[in-house]
């Protein structure tokens, strides 16, 4: 079990380091955030100030929480002034090797033993740089993507010689900063930017070529790619130098010459320029045409080599893009919608526009499955085993981990093999990112409302039934890590197992009244056995938010921790085995919360709620009563 990262320092207050620092002072940890001199110290508390501020006027946070979120960041002046029993400490200057090496090398000299070192990188090489250190076991590299505090994806990229325990402990880390977590190898541009750099570079090369103008390529990249934003004014929010710096340094490193810098950015960056994007984005079909196979041919392409260095696999690939890109779906997900036959037609075309000799090939397996045209099979379920222990991950995060069939499919199967096996004593199930699972996919019943396809809403919903069950009857001491949102479906799924952990961010809700329907996959019997009826129809019909304090109060929660506990509360359930009765039929404690929701939701009272009155003994003015009769009525 890994030991906790509690205390961290960011090396850097620029708008990275800054932001690295604000979102890891929101979850609670105690921060240094470090530079050379007081006055860019200053300038990342500033920085860090603006946004907390902005959102206050967003309602995000109070000012109360802000004042909190401040307090937890220290300001240090000098690397060599870093607390040396710092557990992390994340380096996020400037993208320059040697500059990163000497901090490394004051770093290494001066933190504890125990130190984690962590580079802040969306290119250079983490196993060279781990090299400036005298601990390449403990040392990582991460790539936050910007804005850090809001933006979920990061990834974490070992070195060589990173430690199984350094590993685990820093993606731990980002999972307590809400942070969607891919796992890559140490290869140039790690998983995004080494599809997306190119992406950019070739938009670049479309408009020096006289194809169209950035007005009209980014229409068409908005249409293909489905997003809000094309490749120029991409360029122009996050800069230009950045990505003529980062198409650069992957043409060297792949030995690429086509990714080098296409002429026109390097005229913009030395001139000191934004691109000049225009309004005319209309283009005859065979300019489009053209854009959009040379952008989509690119990403295809790029995105299978991924694949075949195993740097990730396809769907952290897609994943990438949807969370980190914000794109609508992925490269793979794309393919499939294209046809995999075309797709791989566009890949080779753009392959060809390197020319012969210049080394750069399409994988096998794309040709392979280019010449079938089957589509590609996503795995979104997985489990880890260890010691007795399978940890089911539900690896959705961009619809936060929403049930569709494929999802409700795989957890099925994969449920049955874990039943089945007798190494195994103890099941846990957790999503990916910042929700454990956010109910069903609405999508799902809308595409089959509007086929009228009736039957498969009932094939879906007895197929969860059958799931939950296979949860809820198993052998194995099942658990929850209900650390994040569980609502409807979600927090069905979570109910059918033998214990639910949680921490402050959790947050339950069955949202289904507030839409006409009811809880389908066993919420209406499993909450009123756990904590009984009359809480239940608190739960339910009114669809009340429920915190984790009150969930714990009403046992819909079983252990309420801090999250640097989780792992030591699932080896200790796992100990202890199966509860003795699960269903106590009533509350756990009778908080004041909890009293109020159990007094005015009893039977004596339904019968005026169920009609919008309010029930004798609560005045007209109640507040509790008028909240409570308006979220029925909605």
């Amino acid at each position: 079990m890994p030991q906790p990262i509690e205390s961290v320092a960011i090396v850097g207050a620029g708008n990275m380091g800054s932001g690295i620092a604000q979102k890891t002072a929101q979850e609670m940890f105690q921060v240094q955030m470090v530079d050379r001199e007081e006055q860019w110290v200053e300038r990342g508390q500033k920085i860090i100030k603006d946004f907390l501020d902005e959102a206050i006027e967003r309602r995000i946070f109070s000012e109360s929480q802000v004042e909190e979120i401040k307090s937890r960041i220290t300001g240090v002046i000098g690397v060599e002034n870093v607390d040396s029993k710092t557990d992390l400490v994340i380096e996020a200057v400037f993208e320059d090797f040697n500059v990163k090496a000497d901090v490394f090398q004051i770093l290494d000299e001066n933190c504890g033993p125990e130190t984690i070192l962590a580079s802040n990188t969306s290119s250079l090489s983490v196993n060279e740089l781990s090299k400036a250190t005298t601990r390449p076991d403990r040392f990582v590299g991460l790539h936050f993507f910007y804005h850090p505090a809001k933006n979920r994806l990061v990834e974490v990229i070992p070195a060589e010689d990173s430690s199984e325990d350094t590993i685990a402990r820093v993606v731990q880390y980002c999972k307590q900063l809400g942070k969607v977590v891919i796992v890559c190898k140490d290869r140039p541009g790690f998983v995004v930017n080494r599809f997306f750099v190119p992406w950019l570079n070739e938009a670049c090369l479309l408009y020096e070529e006289g194809h169209a103008t950035p007005a009209q390529i980014d229409s068409v990249a908005c249409e293909a790619f489905s997003i809000g934003m094309g490749p120029f004014a991409l360029m122009n929010l996050t800069g230009p130098p950045i990505a003529l710096h980062s198409t650069d340094y992957l043409a060297q490193q792949l030995n690429t010459p086509r990714y080098t810098g296409a002429q026109n950015l390097r005229d913009l960056v030395a001139a000191n320029e934004m691109w000049t994007i225009g309004e005319d984005v209309d283009c005859d079909d065979e300019t489009a045409k053209t854009i959009r196979e040379r952008l989509l041919g690119v990403v295809f392409a790029v995105a299978s080599q991924i694949v075949e260095e195993e740097i990730c696999s396809m769907e952290d690939v897609d994943r990438g893009a949807k969370v980190g890109l914000r794109w609508a779906k992925g490269p793979f997900e794309l393919m499939n919608e294209f046809g995999v036959d075309e797709a791989y037609r566009m890949a080779q075309g753009y392959t060809d526009l390197h020319g012969e000799g210049s080394g750069f090939k399409l994988p096998e397996f794309l040709q392979v499955k280019g010449q079938t045209g089957n589509p590609w099979v996503f795995e979104f379920v997985d489990a880890e085993i260890k010691n007795g222990i399978a940890t089911i991950n539900i690896n959705r995060p961009e619809a936060m981990n929403a049930l569709n069939e494929t999802v409700v499919a795989q957890l099925g199967a994969l449920l049955d093999n874990l039943n089945d096996d007798g190494t195994i004593h103890t099941i846990v199930l957790e999503g990916a990112g910042k929700a454990f699972v956010a109910g069903a996919d609405v999508k799902f019943f809308v595409d089959r409302l509007d086929e009228n396809a009736f039957p498969k809403i009932y094939d879906f919903t007895a197929e969860g039934h059958d799931v939950l069950s296979k949860l809820e009857n198993s052998s194995k001491t099942t658990i929850a890590l209900t650390t994040g949102l569980a609502l409807g479906g979600g927090l069905e799924l979570a109910l059918s197992c033998d214990y639910r952990i949680g921490t402050r961010r959790t947050q339950f809700r069955f949202p289904e009244t507030s839409i006409g329907i009811y809880p389908g996959l066993g919420g209406t019997q499993r909450t009123t056995r756990i904590c009984g009826v009359n809480a239940a129809r608190w739960a339910i019909l009114a669809g009340n938010w429920i915190g984790p304090k009150l969930a714990a109060d009403l046992g819909l929660l079983t252990h309420l921790v801090e999250p640097a506990d989780v792992d030591a509360t699932v080896n200790s359930i796992a100990i202890d085995g199966k509860p003795s009765n699960k269903y106590t039929g009533a509350p756990v404690r009778m908080s004041e919360a909890v009293q109020a929701a159990v007094e005015f939701y009893s039977d004596e009272n339904m019968g005026s709620i169920i009609t919008g009155q309010t029930p004798e003994g609560f005045n007209d003015d109640n507040s509790y009563a008028i909240r409570q009769i308006k979220q029925i009525s909605r």
